[in-house]
């Protein structure tokens, strides 16, 4: 992989890791596109490795947040009258982050085989269903700070169907949210505190398990380069979505969601790009 080849997958994984849009159906795409094998066991590290990226930017946009959470939950365990909301956010990020630990190592050869676009095609149409769904049945009526264990729990499961490329992690977890009644803007929240032990445990896994395959078809260098681009666009992108969310529904994203789905279709069908 070239450092431009490199470079322009950052940028698509920067841009589209917290969209609803799916980042991995996005990045199987243009990895396609640009005639990558995706089967490659250094291909599939390689994207995940560059989502550490944004998840570097997460943890400084949130820093604040993260560092408070953290001091609550300990405070909280060596002493039981300090408990309080963040104390209880804060396991509730916990729990929510076991079921894609489990699913994700335990399916880690299952999710590597469904990296085919005609998977990510029908994720990103069927998904924008549930999209849908969630934004007209989701009351709205609580928000961060009431948060329990059922809630994370049931975004944690939901999590895991975002393994299937281009269902969307954040698209997965707001959603889920939205549905237990949480507020926009802390369902999206969530979502993000929520990324950022699934995608450390992914990415370092892969770096750690599949570092002979990069250096072997796509190089440190390329990937190095595409994980800083990556965290860089990334960043820009939390507070564009923070914002966005605080005023519009995620349904804004579901006619591109469908269009990219039924355009992908299309080519495959017509014989333009393979699976």
């Amino acid at each position: 992989m070239d450092l431009g080849e490199a470079v322009l997958l950052g940028v698509t994984e920067g841009l589209t890791e917290f969209l609803p849009v799916s980042s991995t159906g996005h990045l199987t795409v243009v990895e396609k596109l640009l005639g990558l094998r995706l089967d490659d066991p250094g291909v599939t590290a390689f994207t995940a490795i560059i989502q550490l990226g944004p998840i570097l930017a997460v943890l400084i946009f949130f820093r604040r947040d993260i560092v408070a959470l953290a001091g609550a939950w300990l405070h909280g365990i060596a002493s039981p009258s300090r408990r309080g909301d963040q104390y209880r956010l804060a396991w509730a990020v916990v729990l929510g982050t076991i079921p894609i630990g489990v699913v994700g190592f335990l399916g880690r050869d299952a999710i590597s085989a469904a990296r085919s676009l005609w998977v990510v095609a029908a994720a990103l149409v069927g998904w924008s269903l549930v999209m849908v769904a969630a934004e007209r049945a989701g009351t709205q009526s609580r928000n961060e700070s009431e948060i329990r264990w059922r809630d994370a729990l049931v975004v944690g499961l939901v999590q895991c169907v975002a393994l299937i490329p281009g269902v969307s992690r954040s698209g997965a977890t707001i959603s889920a949210g939205l549905l237990r009644g949480l507020d926009r803007v802390s369902a999206t929240r969530f979502s993000f505190f929520l990324s950022i032990p699934a995608m450390i445990a992914a990415g370092v896994f892969e770096a750690a398990s599949e570092g002979s395959a990069v250096s072997r078809t796509v190089g440190w260098a390329a990937t190095g380069t595409g994980t800083f681009v990556a965290f860089a666009v990334g960043y820009a992108a939390i507070a564009w979505l923070l914002r966005l969310v605080a005023r519009h529904p995620i349904t804004v994203f579901v006619p591109y969601r469908i269009a990219l789905g039924l355009l992908i279709a299309a080519a495959l069908a017509t014989g333009l790009i393979t699976p």
